[in-house]
């Protein structure tokens, strides 16, 4: 339902002239972007509706209220948040430095004024629109049926191939895109699931430090990474987020043999556990 939906909701963008070009006209900018006329409806309209719907109809309120518990679970220790500010900015840098061989430029004043809004944009925009399907439905259905680390790995390239056709846009480079692009980036989405999973389960299920783990990668990336590294091209971005999200995923499964930080819940007096 996400795929169908989000797919047909992107196939004017794609088609439009910041696509293909098929179709003779042009989203309008917003804020410096057409990514949020041309790409965000079709998110909204994927993983977050998907989720809720299939919550709905198959667990009824109960079910919802668990859902919609998980999104609003802020109320969690203030490391969580300060951790996930502080390590994907710096897991990228410290890839990127790798790559580059040199250190990075300090961010700018323009920078660490955009950093904080950029943020809570992405929150709202990328954040809402993903992880209620991703995250909140679908891994503690999947982590309780095949355990974490199959949960993952199911999740992980369904993530990453929902945004294929966003290859063909602007917001995937197109026209500049080769075949390789997009397989990097679902491995790299692959990857970088494990440290959401393991983030996820040890937060105590909280929404909300998934999201800003995702996003937080998202506004580096978008709002300093350029500033930081003007001596990559842009393309590195994609090696820098690769390259971090495999090192991380490695240490954590290694770290947690597996369990990613997953607590199977106890079984019901009676019942044998599964």
């Amino acid at each position: 339902m996400a795929f169908v939906l989000s797919w047909l909701a992107w196939t004017p963008y794609v088609l439009s002239e910041n696509g293909l070009g098929i179709a003779h006209f042009a989203f309008p900018s917003a804020l410096g972007t057409t990514q949020l006329l041309g790409v965000l409806p079709g998110a909204y309209l994927g993983p977050i509706l998907s989720a809720f719907a299939v919550t709905a109809i198959t667990d009824g309120r109960p079910g919802l209220r668990a859902w919609t518990g998980r999104l609003a679970k802020w109320r969690v220790n203030w490391r969580w948040y300060a951790g996930v500010i502080v390590a994907a900015p710096a897991a990228l840098t410290i890839a990127s430095v790798a790559l580059a061989g040199a250190g990075p430029v300090l961010p700018s004043a323009a920078v660490l004024t955009a950093y904080v809004p950029g943020l809570l944009l992405q929150m709202v925009t990328t954040g809402l629109a993903e992880e209620p399907g991703w995250r909140d439905f679908a891994m503690p259905r999947l982590q309780r049926r095949y355990g974490p680390l199959t949960g993952t790995l199911i999740v992980g390239p369904l993530w990453g191939a929902w945004h294929l056709p966003l290859f063909l846009t602007e917001w995937g480079g197109w026209p500049d895109v080769t075949w390789r692009q997009p397989v990097v980036f679902v491995v790299t989405t692959v990857a970088f699931s494990f440290v959401m999973t393991w983030v996820f389960n040890r937060s105590g299920e909280s929404l909300p430090i998934a999201m800003l783990l995702h996003t937080g990668v998202n506004n580096y990336l978008s709002i300093a990474w350029s500033g930081m590294f003007p001596h990559l091209a842009p393309t590195a971005t994609t090696h820098a987020l690769f390259v971090a999200s495999v090192a991380a995923a490695l240490i954590l499964l290694a770290a947690t043999r597996g369990r990613l930080g997953y607590r199977p819940p106890i079984a019901a007096a009676g019942t044998p556990p599964r």
